[in-house]
C-alpha cells in the first residue's frame, strides 16, 4: 500500500516528500497510522551525518498513532489501539539490559539497518531510528510500540517517545535533582523545555534557563524557569551571580556543543553534577586540565535517552500530565504538516527553528 513519507535520499541531501510502498506487517510487526510526529535536532543529526544511519531512509524517531493491523504473534496491542513509538527498544538479553540499563541496549538500533519499505521505483528504504515516523503510516517491530497512557491525547503523546523521556530522565534519573537544589538548563528546545518542567516537578529552588535566543524567555519561564540568561562568554559568571557565587548544583546541557558543555561545567558548583544530553559531533572537543578535575570535584556524565525505561516511565509521566504538572503542548513552537518538514529542517540548519510537531 502506498503512503506519503519524508525520505532522506542521502546524507546531507534535502528531505523529499514522496510516495513509498509500505508492506503489510509480518510476524512480530505492527502497522501504525501516525497522528503526529515530533521534528527535533536529533533528526537533523541523522540527516547531516552526525549520527550515522543507512540511507535512503525515512526519518522521524518520535511519534504516536493508531494501530491499523498487526502481524502474527503480536498480543499486547490490537487494531484501533493508540500507541507511542519507542525508537530504542531494549532486547532484554545484552549486557546492559542484564544490568537494568535498558537505555544502553547494544541491540536497540539493529532495526535501523533493515529494509522496511521501498520507493515507488523499487529502491530499498530503511526506517531511520527504527520507527520512520515521518510518514502517514509506518510498520515497526512490536517492541517499538507502547500503549498510549490513559488521559493523554495522541498528538501530545508523540512527544513522549523522545523529548519528554529524555528531558525528564536527564533530571530525575541521570542528575537525580533533589528538593531545594539549583539547576541550570542549557538549550531551550524540546528536550530543554521538558528538563525545565522536570526540574520544577523535582522541587528545584532556582531553575536557570540558558539559550542563545532572548525570544525564548517567555517559553522557558512558562516551563518553570525562575531566571533566564542569554548565552554569552559571561554565562558562567552570570549563573554564579544568581547562586551566591557558588554555581548551580546541577547543570543539564541539551545543545551538544563543546562550548556549551564547557560552560555548563563552569557553571556548576564545587562538587556539583553536570549532565550532557545534547548530541555533538566528533569535531566538538571539550578540554579539561587535571588540576581542575581534582579541585572542583564535579561529576560530568553523559545521558542517553534520559537513562529512561519507557515501559517504566511512561505511566509516571502520564500521572504528571493528568495532574497538570507536565504540559506537553508547551514543548511545541510550531505545528506543521508532512509537507512542512523540509522547510522545518532548513530553519534548523539556519538556527531559526524551534520544535515542530507534524500533525497528520
Amino acid at each position: 500500500m502506498a503512503v506519503r513519507a519524508a525520505v532522506l535520499p542521502a546524507i546531507g541531501s534535502p528531505l523529499e516528500i514522496t510516495g513509498i510502498d509500505l508492506p503489510d506487517p509480518g510476524p512480530g510487526q505492527v502497522r501504525v497510522r501516525l497522528a503526529a510526529a515530533g521534528v527535533c535536532h536529533s533528526d537533523l543529526s541523522l540527516s547531516d551525518g552526525t549520527m550515522r544511519v543507512p540511507v535512503p531512509a525515512v526519518l522521524g524517531h518520535e511519534g504516536a498513532g493508531t494501530v491499523v493491523s498487526v502481524g502474527e504473534g503480536v498480543g499486547h496491542v490490537a487494531p484501533g489501539d493508540g500507541v507511542v513509538l519507542n525508537w530504542a527498544p531494549s532486547c532484554g538479553t545484552c549486557h546492559a539490559c542484564s544490568l537494568g540499563e535498558v537505555w544502553l541496549c547494544a541491540n536497540a538500533l539493529t532495526g535501523a539497518a533493515a529494509v522496511y519499505a521501498r520507493t515507488t521505483d523499487g529502491t530499498d528504504l530503511h526506517p531511520g531510528l527504527n520507527v520512520a515516523a515521518f510518514a502517514e503510516e509506518t510498520v515497526v517491530s512490536a517492541s517499538c510500540v507502547l500503549p498510549v497512557p490513559d488521559g493523554v491525547p495522541l498528538t501530545d503523546a508523540a512527544l513522549l517517545g523522545c523529548a519528554v523521556l529524555t528531558g525528564y530522565g536527564a533530571v530525575h534519573h541521570s542528575a537525580r535533582v533533589r528538593q531545594g537544589e539549583t539547576v541550570a538548563v542549557f538549550g531551550v528546545g524540546g528536550v530543554g523545555l521538558a528538563a525545565l518542567q522536570a526540574a520544577r516537578i523535582a522541587g528545584a529552588s532556582k531553575i536557570v534557563a540558558v539559550d542563545v535566543s532572548a525570544e525564548k524567555e517567555e517559553l522557558a519561564r512558562a516551563a518553570g524557569a525562575t531566571d533566564y540568561v542569554v548565552a554569552s562568554e559571561n554565562t558562567a559568571r552570570e549563573i554564579r551571580g544568581l547562586t551566591g557565587k557558588q554555581g548551580v548544583d546541577v547543570a543539564v546541557e541539551c545543545a551538544g556543543r563543546a562550548v556549551t558543555i564547557r560552560t555548563a561545567w563552569d557553571s556548576t558548583r564545587r562538587g556539583g553534577r553536570t549532565t550532557v544530553v545534547g548530541i555533538g559531533g566528533k569535531d566538538q572537543q571539550v578540554t579539561f586540565n587535571a588540576l581542575e578535575i581534582f579541585h572542583w570535584g564535579r561529576t560530568l556524565s553523559g545521558c542517553v535517552y534520559g537513562n529512561s525505561d519507557p515501559a517504566r516511565d511512561l505511566p509516571v509521566l502520564a500521572g504528571h500530565i493528568r495532574a497538570g504538572r507536565l504540559d506537553l503542548s508547551a514543548l511545541v513552537t510550531e505545528h506543521i504538516s508532512l509537507d512542512g518538514i523540509p522547510a522545518a529542517f532548513e530553519n534548523m540548519l539556519a538556527g531559526k527553528g524551534g520544535r515542530a510537531l507534524v500533525v497528520f
